[in-house]
């Protein structure tokens, strides 16, 4: 199911960036060689020709193409551009034209997203868990956040001296955002932590997240040979205590918990919301009670749901549009800030195939259809040669110098621009493979 939402969201994403290309060239009367949704080496799954152009789709789903003729692009077709100029032709074209024909797949991707968010926004709002709701009880730490310095109980006041609405959005900004400092208020005290890009790197690579909304321990099963089940407790009950010490959440449960092992205990429970009642169990050597604790959020703390019209999912639809383009670049940046190491975490179909739910959810697969459209815009459109990006930065050089770039230097560049992008693939996918296979 994952493999068939990527696939799905891969093809809408290739067709409109390159119908973007295609719409602008045919706008200006360029000829379109070809049109493929995914490349096509050694044979098509399907094609047919239509006036000069060949319509396909390829059986490598890495991406699709436009071959324009005249253009210098990944087919390198060396021999068309040693002939004459003809007037059809990319490079015939007057310089603001061939702007706007290698702009226009970055401009529908864009555009693309606008409108799968104003989308989603007007069909089911935007739910987010507000900060001041897990306020109330505060942060769950793992180890790793109290190595940063956090502590179990901490209540969130800011990050980056920004006041965060959105629990998903601590993450974001704490990561992201320089200078990745969280203000937290701890026993009605403001303190400020300053996590140093070394210690980004650890939080990237970091098996989920290291803080979590506070949670009390409601217990949901048990293991084979749980102590606690054999003693009495259900599913449903509520640990609030271990003999005299009150463990109103988890983290205080489990913390306690340590210094019992082998050791005759009562816990205290509330059932049914209503009872209070103590049950006497021995804690065995392995320090655990053999009980699976509630931990879907959603059970404690509420969402806040706010919908739109249709007119307001327009400008909605620009905002997260504009946002998510700017999280993109700072993600970006990120990768190439070499103490965070987080050039590590880049991944390819792999990673991105995992990010998509295994039971189909229309919500969410437009929501990442979304994303991809950002990443796919922001990506074609850095300078790279090979890349959209690549040949505008050449076409408003001609521009702003008055002078074209040769076709021989155009040639190397696009040779060094496809050795870079199959590095940053081999990088991608050898992550991948060393996360998820070896």
């Amino acid at each position: 199911m994952q493999i068939v939402q990527l696939l799905l969201s891969l093809s809408i994403l290739v067709f409109f960036h390159e119908l973007g290309h295609f719409t602008f060239a045919k706008l200006f009367k360029t000829r379109v060689e070809k049109f493929y949704l995914f490349f096509n080496p050694w044979f098509s799954l399907f094609k047919f020709k239509k006036g000069e152009t060949e319509y396909g789709i390829g059986w490598l789903p890495l991406g699709g193409y436009v071959k324009i003729s005249g253009m210098i692009d990944e087919s390198m077709d060396k021999e068309q551009l040693e002939k004459p100029p003809q007037p059809w032709e990319f490079r015939s074209k007057p310089a603001w034209q061939r702007l706007l024909i290698m702009s226009g797949g970055v401009l529908v991707n864009f555009i693309l997203a606008f409108v799968i968010y104003m989308g989603i926004l007007f069909v089911w709002g935007e739910s987010y868990l507000p900060v001041n709701e897990i306020n109330k009880n505060g942060l769950m730490v793992d180890s790793l956040g109290m190595e940063l310095g956090l502590k179990n109980g901490d209540k969130i006041v800011s990050v980056n001296d920004k006041e965060i609405d959105s629990y998903t959005n601590i993450y974001k900004e704490l990561i992201l955002s320089d200078p990745h400092k969280i203000t937290v208020e701890r026993n009605g005290i403001d303190t400020s932590i300053i996590i140093t890009n070394e210690q980004i790197s650890k939080v990237i690579k970091h098996n989920g997240p290291f803080f979590t909304p506070r949670l009390p321990f409601v217990v949901i099963g048990f293991t084979d040979s749980s102590v606690a089940k054999n003693a009495g407790l259900l599913k449903g009950d509520r640990i609030i205590g271990l003999d005299s010490i009150d463990t109103e959440y988890f983290d205080q449960f489990k913390k306690e918990l340590a210094n019992y092992k082998n050791k005759d205990v009562d816990l205290k429970i509330i059932r049914n919301d209503i009872d209070t009642m103590i049950f006497a169990l021995t804690i065995p050597d392995s320090g655990m009670i053999g009980v699976q604790l509630e931990t879907d959020i959603l059970q404690f703390y509420e969402l806040d749901t706010q919908e739109y019209t249709l007119a307001q999912s327009i400008p909605g639809g620009v905002k997260k549009t504009y946002n998510e383009v700017g999280s993109y670049l700072k993600q970006l940046k990120l990768v190439f800030t070499p103490k965070t190491k987080a050039y590590k975490e880049v991944g390819s179909f792999i990673t991105i195939g995992k990010l998509f739910p295994k039971k189909w959810d229309w919500q969410i697969f437009w929501a990442m259809t979304a994303i991809l459209s950002i990443m796919l815009g922001v990506i074609n459109i850095l300078p790279i040669p090979a890349l959209d990006g690549g040949h505008i930065m050449f076409t408003l050089y001609e521009i702003i110098v008055g002078k074209k770039p040769s076709d021989k230097f155009l040639e190397r560049a696009q040779v060094v621009g496809m050795v870079l992008l199959f590095a940053l693939m081999i990088l991608a996918v050898g992550n991948d493979l060393l996360r998820h296979v070896f």
